[in-house]
């Protein structure tokens, strides 16, 4: 499935480019490569420059979190999961739970099953799971700011750029033949700015929080099964409370 991320920028993108031929101008009279380098290089740089090499490392999982797949697709499977290692458990107690875990896919939900098996309280289990999802929705929410913070600088890099177009243009006032085509081009660096920072960066850090709420709701779901597989729950009411801790809408598709 392709992810909204590309599904919504690529609709933007399509849509300007669709007003550019309607009104008859090329499109590629806007990709110039001073303006690109400016307006995308120094965004960078200014983001960079707030931020620590510890963040930097993290560049790549963070455009991963963003234009990856969505995690509330995943939702029914980990329930049925859930639900059938609630019924291996109360058939066959905890310890044949190891060999299964190693095959769990979703990395919470194995290291919850290792402490299950490890026979940690219930408590202690809990607190240690709670304070793993607190540091992660964290992380997340650092990768929000980063490219919430390049979507703030992108537009005024744009101006930059311009200034520095028409400064050009001043120097350029006594062959009036070359006016039009610099005003024009001291004018995409501004396009650009503005453009990046509505089509590129905010949308990105608005798809990370809410790729993080959902990755929050779910691994709080996997917690709250961990512990009642760990307290023997029957699997039926089992699968009863974890969807009654979905929202309306997913609830009936986990149900169907």
């Amino acid at each position: 499935m392709i992810p909204a991320t590309f599904v919504g920028m690529a609709l933007a993108l399509g849509s300007l480019i669709v007003m550019m031929l309607l009104e008859g101008t090329n499109p590629l009279a806007v990709v110039l490569l001073p303006p690109l380098v400016l307006v995308f290089g120094a965004t960078f740089g200014a983001a960079i420059a707030g931020s620590t090499m510890s963040d930097l490392r993290k560049l790549g999982s963070w455009f991963r979190m963003a234009f990856g797949p969505d995690e509330a697709s995943r939702t029914g499977s980990l329930i049925a999961q859930l639900v059938e290692l609630a019924g291996l458990a109360r058939k066959e107690g905890m310890l044949p739970l190891e060999n299964r875990a190693r095959t769990v896919e979703d990395p919470f939900l194995r290291r919850g099953l290792q402490l299950a098996i490890d026979a940690v309280p219930v408590e202690q289990l809990r607190h240690v799971l709670e304070r793993e999802i607190e540091a992660a929705r964290a992380d997340a929410l650092v990768a929000a700011r980063f490219f919430a913070k390049m979507g703030g600088y992108a537009p005024t890099i744009g101006i930059i750029g311009t200034v520095v177009g028409l400064v050009q243009v001043l120097k350029s006032l006594q062959d009036p033949t070359v006016l039009g085509p610099l005003v024009a081009s001291a004018f995409v660096a501004t396009l650009w700015g503005v453009l990046s920072a509505n089509f590129i960066w905010l949308p990105i850090s608005v798809k990370i929080r809410r790729s993080a709420d959902l990755r929050t709701a779910q691994v709080e779901l996997i917690l709250e099964g961990v512990c009642e597989i760990l307290a023997g729950t029957n699997p039926r009411a089992l699968k009863q409370k974890l969807r009654a801790m979905l929202p309306p809408s997913e609830a009936q598709l986990s149900a169907a």
